[in-house]
């Protein structure tokens, strides 16, 4: 189960050493000039004290500063003030450094922690239309009997030189049109599956979303770079002989959407269809849908003009993009690629497991990076440690 518990309503997804940066600081030293300054300004300030009272005071000592409207404006426009400095150098920044060190992101996060975040309402709905544009996911993330009729010759997103004939009976697997009825929903989720998850104490925030979209909902049920097949083998061994525990697991997620990626890869297509032919055949509460290739195809297209040129997008980005398309209000949680967290604590790489992922398929620097950028402009909300309790 996952460590966030299930919501009203979701999706829940099977995915598939450079010169150290130079971060921007919070603070500045004072030499020896300004240390002088200081102690000859508070002696200034003693002028008129009773001579009792200066005794108790270091001549260094500063008076209290006034919380005045005025004085507390001044810090609030020196903070806004470096929070955008942050952003124009972390945008620099992803735009010129190919390979990261984990300190050097960790020490990033910090800074990006000292800056109060608030959505910036131009900035998504600018995203949004170049998403939009390129992709609409409102239309064209889930193969359905509107996008996709009987007699289609389908290609397959990754191995594209390959097709697959969509007879009646595969037909018959799409939903009319796409399912998600209430768009756009006001807050979503987005939950990964990043060993920060682990007493996070976010599954009271989660569960309050309208839409929660979720990474890889059964323990070990994980899309890897050889496709879906391998990923239920390795959990539920023979699908048939181990349908009980499948169900179990996936009931636990109530009234949900079940999305696979049957038309990524050929190999991906069988596993698919078991699953959905176990759910319809148990009468299970849980819908299976399918990624749209084409979709997949435009949204890689749309992040390699971003600077994501790895062989395919993870579908974490694939996720998060579709939230942002269909939500308002987005926030993500366990988003964390890194083995310490901001306190420099050890974490799994899944809460799960500690498996980490092939090398070369996925380009997970490359991909933080945007989601970061994506924070600090204001487009989404990013989680990076525990939730307050309610």
């Amino acid at each position: 189960r996952s460590p966030g518990g299930p919501a009203l309503r979701s999706v829940l997804s099977l995915p598939p050493r450079p010169k150290r940066l130079q971060t921007p600081g919070f603070g500045s030293c004072r030499g020896s000039r300004g240390a002088r300054l200081l102690v000859e300004e508070s002696r200034g300030a003693t002028r008129g004290t009773p001579a009792a009272l200066r005794t108790l005071r270091s001549p260094a000592t500063q008076l209290p500063r006034p919380t005045n409207s005025t004085y507390l404006n001044e810090k609030l426009l020196q903070l806004t003030e470096t929070c955008r400095s942050l952003q124009d150098g972390f945008v620099a920044l992803s735009s010129k450094v190919k390979r990261y060190l984990e300190s050097d992101y960790l020490q990033i996060i910090r800074n990006i922690q000292s800056c109060p975040w608030k959505r910036q309402e131009e900035e998504y709905e600018n995203f949004r239309a170049k998403l939009a544009s390129c992709c609409d996911a409102a239309q064209n993330f889930i193969v359905s009997q509107n996008n996709t009729p009987a007699g289609t010759n389908m290609s397959y997103e990754v191995e594209s030189k390959n097709e697959i004939l969509i007879r009646e009976n595969i037909f018959n697997m799409f939903p009319v049109s796409q399912p998600f009825l209430d768009y756009p929903y006001s807050q979503c989720a987005v939950v990964g599956n990043g060993g920060i998850l682990n007493k996070s104490l976010c599954g009271a925030e989660i569960d309050k979303s309208d839409f929660v979209f979720r990474l890889s909902p059964t323990s070990g049920s994980v899309l890897t770079a050889q496709g879906l097949e391998p990923a239920l083998d390795s959990m539920y061994g023979n699908l048939k002989k181990k349908k009980e525990i499948f169900l179990e697991d996936i009931a636990t997620y109530g009234d949900a959407f079940l999305l696979l990626p049957a038309f990524s890869f050929r190999a991906n297509t069988i596993a698919s269809f078991k699953v959905y032919n176990t759910l319809k055949e148990s009468n299970a509460r849980q819908k299976v849908i399918f990624f749209h290739p084409k979709y997949l195809r435009n949204l890689a297209v749309f992040w390699r003009t971003e600077g994501v040129t790895e062989f395919r997008l993870s579908s974490g980005l694939m996720i998060t993009s579709v939230a942002v398309e269909l939500c308002e209000h987005v926030t993500l949680y366990g988003f964390w690629p890194f083995s310490r967290t901001v306190k420099d604590t050890p974490v799994s790489h899944h809460y799960y497991d500690n498996n980490l992922p092939k090398r070369g398929f996925h380009e997970m620097p490359k991909e933080y990076r945007q989601i970061l950028r994506l924070h600090l402009k204001g487009i989404l909300k990013l989680q990076f440690s525990k939730c307050e309790r309610a």
